[in-house]
């Protein structure tokens, strides 16, 4: 993994376990179902890819999971998802989880609001001329049940929790182009 606008590249190093999906590969590019219908990308469905994992360490008790863009033209990146207080007993979220009820998402987890406002899986959609964006999907292992984050927390806030309270992460980086 590149360390160019690596979201995690000063963060504390720590274990990583096995995420892998149906939907995309690790550095491939996003189906049009990941695109962003939302924001106007012909074909977008803003569907959540599906993810599974395994391997965390012992004592995890719950996981979140975060989709960013590093490389949006915000200075900032833009956040795509971010789910808080996955049970630990949960190993998989199927294929548009992320909808806009997030009837998809187990009991006792939920979705913040993203940089779009809204709280749900926010497909891609770089801007046209802008190349190839990556978007970092990572299940996050925690020590804690519960974040202590609320639904209108922002996903940074979130990161800044995980932070205090990371076993491990596992990532997955999509990339996506507009050639309009």
């Amino acid at each position: 993994m590149t360390t160019l606008n690596n979201p995690f590249a000063r963060l504390p190093e720590v274990p990583s376990f096995t995420l892998t999906s149906t939907t995309v590969a690790d550095g491939e590019a996003f189906g049009p179902a990941q695109y962003s219908g939302l924001f106007g990308v012909p074909g977008g469905e803003d569907r959540s890819p599906q993810l599974s994992w395994s391997g965390a360490p012992e004592g995890t008790l719950s996981y979140a999971v975060t989709v960013f863009d590093p490389d949006a033209p915000t200075g900032s990146g833009f956040w795509h998802w971010a789910v808080a207080n996955i049970p630990a007993s949960v190993t998989e979220l199927a294929e548009g989880a992320g909808d806009e009820t997030g009837s998809g998402l187990p009991d006792g987890s939920f979705q913040l609001r993203g940089d779009s406002g809204a709280a749900l899986f926010l497909g891609s959609a770089p801007p046209a001329g802008h190349g190839e964006h990556r978007y970092f999907i990572t299940v996050h292992a925690l020590d804690v049940a519960d974040l202590g984050v609320g639904p209108d927390a922002t996903p940074a806030f979130l990161g800044f929790n995980i932070s205090g309270h990371i076993l491990a992460r596992a990532t997955l980086v999509a990339t996506a182009i507009n050639n309009n």
